[in-house]
């Protein structure tokens, strides 16, 4: 058995020692969804994330809020790399990476 650094350890909700253990680095883009006709927000916390690890590979995860302030998350398999995000800040088109 694995003996982990204090730093690395949590408690889980029942009351057991976990390891927080890296899977890969890499980097991300998050975006949310304004209704296009009205600009404004189409529902409060519903994101998509794109990671990117060291490898280059692309997964997209799809937040969706839901009852009692939580967030359901899953994984999507298809990820358009051609795709682009609007700035807001320096008003134009870009790519996602």
């Amino acid at each position: 058995m694995i003996k982990y650094p204090d730093p690395v350890l949590t408690e889980s909700s029942k009351g057991k020692k976990e390891a927080r253990v890296l899977v890969e680095r890499g980097e991300y883009v998050r975006y949310t969804y304004f209704d296009a006709e009205t600009d404004k927000l189409v529902a409060e916390g519903k994101e998509t994330v794109i990671l990117k690890n060291d490898a280059g590979k692309l997964e997209k995860l799809f937040i969706v809020p839901i009852s009692g302030g939580k967030s359901f998350v899953f994984k999507k398999k298809d990820v358009d790399k051609d795709a682009k995000v609007w700035d807001a800040k320096k008003k134009k088109e870009e790519q996602l990476f």
